[in-house]
Parts: structure tokens; C-alpha cells; sequence
């Protein structure tokens, strides 16, 4: 098996070469190498704002499963029985189709179930089209909130119960600098509500003022 880093705890989700929103995701990563993240999220002149936030989605839903590939071991029914962020948090798992009524159950239950969830959405044409020319649903938008609140809650858990053993894996710059361009991204589209990221309210005020 690779090294540690290149573990993911789903599959990857890839994005076909050579198409619209491969380019687009070659000029995320390209502007995100300038360093200036607040710049890097904005929506590039003259592309569409459901195919940006698309494509960035999948990009998330891609480096959250690589940082909870690194910890797994370490976020067991035991350790972990419920999901939470601190003593103040807890999350209860519903989809609304399979799982209606919001259960509760330990972490790695919970993000399995996330994780599943998003990716099943992720490989859904008809929410995510990957041909050009095939119009995003109306209802797009508030698909893509629900994931992105859900993927918070994955860096949240992660922050507030593993943080000791990404130091020890040496993975925070990774983490944070992910983390980093997750909210700047959700910031600039007004994607999450304020009260959903209350977990990690210090940790994003932290990262906002450095960048003032």
C-alpha cells in the first residue's frame, strides 16, 4: 500500500480530463499556488457560478477524504461514540431518504454515512452534470450547501477530537491550509450558515485576520 498520505478513506472522485470542469479545477489549483486565497476562491471572469461551486465541491469532498484517510485509525467506535466538535456538538446522522429520523451514532458511523452521501450526490448526473452543455438542476444550490455544511462537520470533528494525531502525523499545515480554503470559499458564496460553523467560530476568525 503507498505511503500513508496518498490513503483515502472513499475513493477518489475523479473529474474526466480534457472537459470544461477539468480546466476549471487546473485554474483553481494554479491560483491557489499564488498563496492569495481570498483571490483564489473568487469566481473566474466569465464562468458559470453552479459549475464553480461544482467543481470545487468535488475538490473538497476529495482533500476531506484524504486528511480522514490519515486518522482513521484513530477515530474508532471507542474513542469516538458519538459525533461531535467539542463538548458543546453533536451531530445525529439523517439523509432524509434511507435514514429520515436523525440517529445518533459514534463518528466513524456518522462519517461513513456522510462520506457515502456525498459521494452518492457527487456521482448523481442529474445534480452533477459532468457533460458540457447539461444544465445544472434549480435546486443545485441547495444541494451543494447541505454537502458543504455536512464536509464542515468532517473538519470540525477532526479538529476538535484528532488534532493531537495529525501533530503526530505532522499533517496540520495540510489540514489547516485546506481548512482555510474551504471557508474562504464558503465565505465568499455565503454557503453555510454562521451558526453551522460555530464549532470552529476562534479557529476561523484566527485564519480571516491574518488575511486582513
Amino acid at each position: 500500500i503507498g505511503s500513508r498520505s496518498s490513503k483515502t478513506f472513499k475513493p477518489k472522485k475523479n473529474i474526466p480530463e480534457g472537459s470544461h470542469q477539468y480546466e476549471l479545477l487546473k485554474h483553481a489549483e494554479a491560483t491557489l499556488g499564488s498563496g492569495n486565497l481570498r483571490q483564489a476562491v473568487m469566481l473566474p471572469e466569465g464562468e458559470d457560478l453552479n459549475e464553480w461551486i461544482a467543481v470545487n465541491t468535488v475538490d473538497f469532498f476529495n482533500q476531506i477524504n484524504m486528511l480522514y484517510g490519515t486518522i482513521t485509525e484513530f477515530c474508532t467506535e471507542t474513542s469516538c461514540s458519538v459525533m461531535s466538535a467539542g463538548p458543546r456538538y453533536e451531530y445525529h446522522w439523517a439523509d432524509g431518504t434511507n435514514i429520515k429520523k436523525p440517529i445518533k451514532c459514534s463518528a466513524p458511523k456518522y462519517i461513513d454515512y456522510l462520506m457515502t452521501w456525498v459521494q452518492d450526490q457527487l456521482d448523481d448526473e442529474t445534480l452533477f452534470p459532468s457533460k458540457i452543455g447539461v444544465p445544472f438542476p434549480k435546486n443545485f444550490m441547495s444541494v451543494a450547501k447541505t454537502i458543504l455544511k455536512r464536509l464542515f462537520r468532517v473538519y470540525a470533528h477532526i479538529y476538535h477530537q484528532h488534532f493531537d494525531s495529525v501533530m503526530q502525523l505532522q499533517e496540520e499545515a495540510h489540514l489547516n491550509t485546506s481548512f482555510k480554503h474551504f471557508i474562504f470559499f464558503v465565505q465568499e458564496f455565503n454557503l453555510i450558515d454562521r451558526r453551522e460553523l460555530a464549532p470552529l467560530h476562534d479557529l476561523i476568525e484566527k485564519l480571516g485576520s491574518k488575511d486582513r
